[in-house]
């Protein structure tokens, strides 16, 4: 009775337990992070509010502007929806849109016909075109921004005279109102407009909302300035546009999906594309001979042979593999029959000396030894099993 020893396997697959062991450190801490994440969300969600909001004490929030307001007996309200704002503008109220672009045409449309006829005062911020030119027709936003932000007033509006230098620095208008007041100019284009409606109301257009951040508002006349454009009547509506008002659903105002990114996402992903090309440069694979290196721990020759085997089948490459099998055999053979090593991979001196070692049997060893690469796999172990039985012919005595 004859007992086979089981080799131990020799699988260079990871186990599930190997890949667990590496990978639990990171899993862990991604949860740690997630975990921390969502409870500083839900701490501070209560107490922060978005930008150019009279409820947040945010850097680009603006309860400081409000507080001001209410100890002037302005009244501050904020509303999201488009029938509120509607519903609030009224020849008392000074209704601010914090951000007109955000709105569907139609919306546009409807709050203007609404401010038109109330008689109180519409303060846009830093509206783009052509929203600008729905809200306050006669109005246009210039394609080109404001380089400075601080500017001088160089109008003869009582609120801009008396607040002198502000930061309106942005969004450059031009208007074909006679009678408007333009003030604070870029480069002879003003950035603040004030359009009177002939209900007795205006409009006021403003290039930028720097003026109404809580980090802002102690700087040049940034705070005289903003509390006379909103404070001139006793109440104030903060209009927050929010995109989850129903009116901005019920409308035709079809917005294709690159509608709705924002308007750097082409360049966004351009360089994204080209920091992955260069990744992918960085760590690509790199052509040319395998360097050998001394390993820190000795490997049977079994898992070297069995680990090359695998690449050599993953690959596909049997001519690689029948190369490699039949220079090795050459090289070993030549020293055999007395031919240099240096010889051994030469036809017309490995032939002849095999030849008259084996006293003339050598009839097919030009094909084993130097032949075309095997069609498969099959041909590829024949092959091996040939030049074993070849080699182990020439070692007989």
């Amino acid at each position: 009775m004859t007992t086979e020893a089981t080799l131990p396997s020799t699988s260079a697959s990871p186990t599930a337990r190997q890949v667990w062991t590496r990978a639990r450190g990171i899993v862990l801490a991604l949860l740690l992070l997630l975990t921390a994440a969502i409870a500083i969300a839900v701490i501070r969600s209560d107490a922060r509010h978005g930008a150019l909001d009279p409820r947040s004490a945010d850097p680009y929030g603006s309860r400081a502007v409000a507080e001001l307001l209410a100890d002037r007996g302005v009244s501050t309200r904020v509303v999201t929806t488009l029938n509120a704002a509607r519903a609030a503008a009224g020849p008392d109220s000074t209704l601010l849109v914090a951000a007109p672009d955000l709105l569907t045409r139609p919306q546009q449309s409807a709050l203007r016909s609404a401010t038109a006829a109330s008689g109180g005062r519409t303060v846009l911020l830093a509206p783009g075109s052509p929203s600008v030119e729905r809200l306050a027709p006669g109005v246009t936003a210039d394609p080109a921004t404001s380089l400075d932000s601080t500017l001088s007033p160089d109008c003869d509006l009582p609120a801009a005279r008396r607040a002198g230098t502000a930061d309106t620095g942005g969004i450059r208008y031009t208007t074909t109102h006679l009678d408007a007041d333009e003030c604070y100019p870029s480069e002879r284009l003003p950035t603040l407009l004030r359009v009177p409606e002939e209900s007795g109301g205006d409009t006021v257009v403003l290039g930028s909302p720097d003026i109404l951040y809580n980090d802002r508002l102690d700087e040049q006349g940034n705070a005289s300035l903003a509390l006379q454009l909103l404070g001139s009547r006793p109440h104030l509506v903060w209009y927050l546009p929010s995109l989850s008002d129903a009116s901005a659903a019920d409308t035709d105002d079809e917005r294709g999906f690159f509608d709705l990114l924002p308007s750097g996402w082409l360049w966004g992903t351009l360089q994204l594309f080209i920091a992955a090309a260069l990744a992918a440069l960085w760590r690509a694979r790199r052509l040319g001979p395998l360097v050998p290196e001394k390993l820190p721990v000795a490997i049977r020759a079994s898992e070297t042979v069995e680990g090359r085997a695998r690449l050599y089948r993953k690959a596909n490459a049997r001519d690689r593999a029948a190369a490699a099998l039949r220079s090795t055999t050459r090289t070993r053979l030549a020293p055999l029959v007395g031919v240099p090593v240096s010889q051994a991979h030469a036809p017309e001196a490995l032939l002849p000396a095999l030849s008259a070692h084996l006293h003339g049997g050598g009839q097919s060893l030009q094909p084993l030894l130097f032949g075309l690469p095997p069609s498969d796999d099959a041909a590829l172990i024949a092959l091996a099993d040939q030049l074993d039985a070849l080699e182990r012919e020439v070692r007989r005595p």
